[in-house]
């Protein structure tokens, strides 16, 4: 099944702040995950594999590396044996690379909220509005979520990230 996102990523300088808003706002906080996602070479795309202590899941999606908050189409699968898909896939289609990540999740509703550590890279903070559980809502409602805690989280343009994790260590 295919659903959409309206999302940001942003370098985050002040995570503790970020974590404190959500908490004051009742965020549901689900886990600190410990991610390894491998992504793995296709035609177009991305397709990744996410292993966690919360998440476990194989991820395709499509999304433009633009400024602002962009959509994001995608289809996931649950996956129960992550180490054999992961070697599945790498025999048939290849590694492209890995992202280890620590992560900090967040629910507000339909918004999902990542408060991420990664190696090498830094600090990040990430809002994904979506309507994986909430069919109801448009792509316009999904904007001007992502846009309000844009504003609350006092995220500057210059804060933004328009590439993934996985561009941004294969630029390295």
């Amino acid at each position: 099944m295919s659903f959409i996102n309206i999302e940001i990523k942003a370098k985050c300088f002040h995570p503790e702040k970020v974590e404190a808003f959500l908490l004051s706002a009742n965020a549901r906080f689900v886990g600190l995950d410990h991610q390894k996602d491998t992504y793995f070479q296709v035609p177009i795309g991305r397709l990744k594999l996410r292993q966690g202590n919360i998440e476990n899941t194989l991820i395709f999606y499509e999304r433009p590396n633009q400024e602002g908050p962009k959509q994001s189409d995608f289809s996931l699968s649950q996956m129960s044996d992550g180490p054999a898909t992961e070697q599945l896939l790498a025999k048939a289609l290849g590694i492209k690379v890995v992202v280890e990540k620590y992560r900090k999740i967040f629910f507000i509703e339909n918004v999902k909220f990542h408060i991420d550590e990664v190696p090498g890279l830094g600090s990040f903070v990430e809002i994904e509005a979506g309507n994986r559980n909430f069919p109801d809502k448009t792509i316009e409602d999904l904007q001007e979520q992502c846009s309000f805690y844009m504003k609350e989280f006092a995220i500057e343009e210059s804060d933004l990230v328009h590439h993934s994790y996985s561009d941004m260590l294969l630029e390295l």
